[in-house]
C-alpha cells in the first residue's frame, strides 16, 4: 500500500508522460480572447517543468479560453505538482480537487491521454502527501527539498538533492528514480545533441539503481525505456517497457510506455483473442452448462471446447483445486486450473488435425495449439485471461519463468 501511495504521489512526473502530453496540445485550439504570447510563455515554463511559475499563467490563459484543452490538461497537472509541496492540509486539498476538476473538463472536451487518465485515477485515491518517502531524517529531509526544487524548474538543485537523499538511505528507491528523471528532463529540455545524449545515459545509470534497489516496481524500467527511445535506441526501448509489464502487471501505468512506443513506430500490438464459447451459471447449489451450437461443429475442432468446460467444474467439483493447492482451504480459480483446461483443448485439437480427422481448425483453436507448441499457454493466461484468482499465481510463475514471459510479449503481443 505503500509503495502505491508514494508512486500516486508523484504520478504527474513521469518523463514519458510529460512527452506524450504533446498530443493534447495539438488538439487544442487557442480561440477566445488568449494572448498568443502570452500562452506560449505558458506552454513553455510548463515544458520546462517549472509548475510553480507556469500556475498563474496557465490560470490567466484558461481563464480567457475555458475551452483549451492544452491549457487544461497542463493548469490540471501543474495544480496537481503544485499540490504536493503545500504544506497546509485542508489547501493541498482544495488544490487537488482544483486539478481533479480541471482534468475531468479536459476529458470531457475530448482529451483521451493516458496521462489524464492516469492522473484522474491517482487524485481519486486518498493524498499521500504526508507519507514520508524515508525513516531517515536526512534523507526525507533531502527528498523533500529536491521536490520543491523540481516544482520551481531547478532541475540541477532537484538532481543534487535527491542524489544526497539516496547517500543518507541507500535503499531509497524513489531518490534514484526522481534523479534519473532530472537527468531526462535535462536532456529532454535541450537540442543539443551531445549533451542530451550524455545526459539520457546519466538518466539510464540512475534507473539501473532503482531497479537494484526493487526490481519488482514497474517504474524503473518504464523510465529508462522512456530514455533509450529518446535517444533512438528502439529495440532496447522495447524490451525495458515490457519488463515494466512483466514487473507489474495487473496496474494501468505498467502498460503506458510500451503502448507509446508502439504508437511511436507504428506497431501493432495485441493479445490473441481466444474465448471460450461454452457457459456456466450456478443456482441454488446446481451447476447448469450452456453450450454455444458452434461448439458441436467436428469439422474445425471447435468440438473441444467441451473439453475446457468439464475440466473446469471438476477443479471447482471434485477436488482438484485443493489437490494442487494443498496450502490453501478455499477454491478459486487458479492458473493451473485455466491452462489444464485450455491446454487439453489444445492437444485434442491438435490430434484431430494431425490424424486428419479434421482438415482446418477454428482461428481461435489453432492460436491455442500454437501458444501451447511454444510453451507459452501459462504466459498468455496471466496476462490477456487474469482475474482476482489467477493473479494469486504471477508472484510465483515469474519467479521462475521470466522468461517465458517475455517470449509471449516479443514473440505474441508485439510480433503478432
Amino acid at each position: 500500500m505503500r509503495k502505491q501511495s508514494l508512486t500516486a504521489k508523484r504520478i504527474f512526473l513521469n518523463a514519458c508522460l510529460l512527452i506524450m502530453a504533446g498530443s493534447v496540445f495539438a488538439s487544442g485550439a487557442p480561440g477566445g480572447t488568449q494572448d498568443p504570447a502570452e500562452r506560449q510563455r505558458a506552454l513553455d515554463l510548463y515544458e520546462s517543468s517549472n509548475y510553480a511559475a507556469a500556475l498563474p499563467l496557465l490560470e490567466k490563459v484558461s481563464a480567457a479560453n475555458p475551452n483549451d484543452i492544452a491549457i487544461l490538461s497542463r493548469l490540471g497537472f501543474a495544480l496537481f505538482a503544485s499540490s504536493t509541496t503545500e504544506k497546509d492540509p485542508a489547501l493541498r486539498q482544495k488544490m487537488r480537487e482544483r486539478a481533479r476538476a480541471t482534468l475531468s473538463r479536459s476529458k470531457s472536451l475530448g482529451d483521451d491521454s493516458n496521462l489524464t487518465a492516469i492522473a484522474l485515477d491517482a487524485l481519486s485515491r486518498n493524498d499521500a502527501s504526508d507519507i514520508p518517502f524515508s525513516s531517515i531524517r536526512s534523507a526525507e529531509a533531502a527528498i523533500r527539498e529536491g521536490e520543491a526544487y523540481f516544482v520551481r524548474g531547478d532541475l540541477d538543485k532537484a538532481l543534487s538533492s535527491y542524489a544526497r537523499a539516496l547517500e543518507f538511505d541507500p535503499k531509497l528507491y524513489e531518490a534514484a528514480l526522481y534523479a534519473g528523471d532530472m537527468e531526462f528532463k535535462k536532456a529532454h529540455n535541450s537540442t543539443d545533441a551531445q549533451f542530451r545524449s550524455e545526459h539520457f545515459d546519466a538518466a539510464g545509470i540512475w534507473f539501473v539503481k532503482a531497479i537494484a534497489i526493487d526490481a519488482d516496481r514497474e517504474t524503473g524500467y518504464r523510465y529508462w525505456g522512456d530514455a533509450l527511445d529518446a535517444q533512438g535506441k528502439t529495440e532496447p526501448a522495447r524490451d525495458k517497457f515490457v519488463e515494466a509489464i512483466i514487473a507489474e502487471p495487473y496496474g494501468r501505468r505498467s502498460y503506458v510506455g510500451l503502448t507509446q512506443w508502439a504508437e511511436r513506430h507504428k506497431v501493432n500490438l495485441g493479445h490473441p483473442k481466444i474465448e471460450p464459447p461454452n457457459s456456466t451459471s450456478t443456482q441454488d447449489g446446481k451447476t447448469t452448462l450452456s453450450i454455444d451450437p458452434k461448439t458441436l461443429n467436428s469439422n474445425d475442432g471447435s468440438n473441444n471446447w467441451l473439453v475446457y468446460d468439464i475440466t473446469r467444474l471438476a477443479w471447482s467439483r471434485e477436488g482438484e483445486f485443493l489437490k494442487n493447492y494443498p496450502n490453501e482451504k478455499a477454491y478459486r480459480h487458479s492458473l493451473k486450473e485455466e491452462t489444464t483446461a485450455l491446454r487439453l483443448v489444445a492437444e485434442a485439437s491438435a490430434r484431430d488435425l494431425k490424424s486428419g480427422k479434421i482438415k482446418k481448425l477454428d482461428q481461435s483453436i489453432e492460436m491455442l495449439v500454437k501458444l501451447n507448441e511454444m510453451g507459452l499457454l501459462d504466459a498468455y493466461v496471466l496476462f490477456a485471461r487474469p482475474d482476482q484468482g489467477i493473479a494469486r499465481d504471477y508472484p510465483a510463475y515469474r519467479a521462475a519463468n521470466c522468461d517465458k514471459l517475455r517470449r509471449y510479449w516479443l514473440e505474441v503481443v508485439i510480433a503478432g
